[in-house]
């Protein structure tokens, strides 16, 4: 259970060094005629690396947090490995938000030493037990070993992929701010280029993918207002609001052999509560399909971690689902994209009192509905329109209630010249909950926002396999 506070200084630390340092030459790991090289990668590198990371968090929580969970002793460590684990309440945004983020370092540490996702993804779940057992000397906990050893791998996976399409992006930005911009995406894959150049560079290739990104900034206002909480939220909001879809279906050539080569990125910041929204889901195991001439999409288990944090609300969950991912063109100019998930998750909710309390939350095993649909119109506009639904307490824990949230996001957007678009977007959130010693409580909160967009290229993502262009 990390400070909040301790991950951006360890991250402003690691950025000033990276800044002050050279950057490493680029060596080249093309082979002759005829030769074949083998991928390097370190199976000690990354265990050094968490392990040492994990002792500098501990020690700078120790000296700048006022909490003495951090005097961690060896009777301390000793207790831990006995055990028992138990559930903690930690605040919402350290155990949901925060944990994910460090075992997503953990995640990106082993991949940019070249190990594949299986093989990092291990290193991430054994590194989060590291932590929990050595990190703090308060007992370890098993929301934080799901939040930190299985978030931290579907947060951690599309962070590092993120990171190598802004080192091997087109366009003019020079190599030394590509390899800034990489190590502000995935800092392990930054610090490692640092130290070890490009050693590990012939270990991942992502073969090229087709790729939608679109980037939002603008005001939000509530247009309905039913929160029941202990604050009235905020009626302006101003947001930035990111997402990327990466290995869309339908490019020729394209494989589906390794998990995350599919996946969809979203974030979005609030001026009223910083993270609100924060979700990846990626394609673990599948295959791709098609019917007719006018539809491939593919078939498979996703993983997916959300975190969603509007004014009236928390839900957190990490969850493993069945689903689809697919386009369909439905006539020569227009085509729908949509990806439909039904699964199950380990979730954190806040409770029915509201969110005055960050540590006013319970957990649950929670099935999972998702749906996001885009409607492509040519190279001019898009409507978007994406829904979660969470029930929370039907599986575990029936007694104590049910907590059912529901989260609505529609858009539409009109790309007036090149990269340059214009949108505007509606959000419904809406929760339902009942407990046995308050009763039903009912919350929602819509909200209405107008944005400028930046598209990542002039066109909205539809991928044409009859001619192998993207609209």
């Amino acid at each position: 259970m990390p400070q909040v506070a301790s991950l951006p200084l360890l991250l402003a630390l690691h950025a000033a060094f990276a800044q002050a340092m050279p950057l490493p030459p680029v060596v080249s790991t093309e082979a002759g005629p005829g030769l074949k090289v083998t991928p390097d990668k370190s199976y000690l590198i990354p265990a050094a690396e968490i392990i040492g990371f994990d002792l500098v968090l501990s020690n700078v929580n120790r000296q700048f947090s006022s909490s003495s969970d951090y005097d961690v002793s060896w009777r301390s460590i000793r207790r831990n490995l006995r055990g028992p684990w138990v559930i903690d309440n930690d605040p919402f945004k350290v155990n949901q938000f925060a944990h994910p983020y460090q075992g997503s370092l953990y995640h990106g540490a082993a991949r940019s030493a070249g190990l594949s996702y299986w093989e990092a993804s291990a290193y991430t779940f054994v590194g989060s037990a590291w932590w929990e057992i050595t990190g703090e000397k308060t007992p370890p906990s098993r929301n934080d070993q799901v939040a930190s050893g299985i978030s931290g791998s579907f947060l951690g996976e599309p962070l590092f992929r993120m990171a190598h399409l802004v080192l091997n992006g087109k366009g003019p930005i020079s190599t030394y701010w590509r390899e800034i911009g990489a190590a502000a995406i995935s800092p392990a894959l930054g610090f490692n280029r640092l130290l070890y150049g490009s050693r590990f560079d012939g270990a991942f290739d992502d073969h090229d993918p087709i790729y939608y990104s679109r980037l939002r900034v603008g005001i939000n206002h509530v247009t309905r207002d039913a929160a029941g909480t202990a604050e009235a939220p905020k009626q302006n909001v101003g947001e930035i609001d990111y997402a990327l879809d990466y290995g869309v279906p339908g490019q020729p050539g394209y494989t589906y052999d390794r998990p995350f080569d599919y996946f969809s990125f979203a974030a979005v910041l609030s001026s009223a509560n910083g993270v609100e929204n924060l979700a990846t889901r990626g394609l673990l195991f599948g295959a791709p399909y098609s019917a007719g001439d006018n539809v491939r999409g593919l078939l498979g288990i996703y993983g997916s971690y959300d975190y969603v944090a509007p004014q009236i609300f928390h839900i957190s969950t990490t969850a493993v689902s069945l689903g689809t991912t697919a386009q369909w063109w439905l006539s020569d100019r227009f085509a729908l994209q949509g990806t439909g998930l039904a699964g199950l998750g380990y979730s954190a909710a806040s409770t029915a009192r509201g969110v005055a309390i960050d540590t006013d939350y319970h957990y649950g095993v929670a099935p999972r509905l998702s749906m996001a649909l885009r409607l492509i119109g040519g190279d001019r506009a898009s409507l978007d329109v994406s829904a979660q639904k969470y029930f929370l307490g039907r599986i575990a824990n029936r007694s104590a209630g049910r907590d059912d949230i529901s989260r609505v996001d529609t858009a539409f957007t009109w790309r007036l010249a090149g990269h340059h678009a214009i949108g505007v977007k509606y959000v419904w959130s809406h929760r339902s909950a009942n407990y046995p010693t308050v009763g039903d409580r009912q919350q929602t909160l819509g909200t209405v926002g107008v944005y400028y967009t930046l598209l990542g290229a002039d066109n909205f993502g539809a991928v044409d396999w009859r001619d192998g262009t993207v609209h």
